[in-house]
């Protein structure tokens, strides 16, 4: 039974725009291949609240998706060792 989810992560603004638009294409080619996509949202930059690796800002992208349970892990350890991802974040949406 697919459920709803969204993931929200942060892209190191420093690699430049050709590498954010790669890095997210191929985060978004995943979420593709296993579930259907809802609604990206690309925030772009922002001000992060507290510093990350050095960093100040901070490439924001929201993508809601409908998958079966075992795939938010699958998409989180994804996350965990792709670079330039400084956070993310995987939850359940309510209805």
């Amino acid at each position: 039974m697919a459920r709803k989810y969204e993931v929200i992560y942060i892209l190191n603004p420093v690699i430049g725009d050709e590498a954010i638009n790669a890095t997210m294409e191929r985060i978004q080619t995943l979420i593709e291949s296993s579930a259907t996509v809802e609604k990206v949202d690309v925030w772009g930059r922002r001000r992060l609240a507290y510093e990350i690796n050095d960093q100040k800002e901070g490439h924001y992208v929201l993508i809601e998706f409908c998958a079966e349970p075992e795939f938010p892990k699958e998409l989180e350890r994804v996350l965990k060792i792709t670079d330039h991802v400084l956070r993310y974040l995987v939850v359940r949406a309510d209805d």
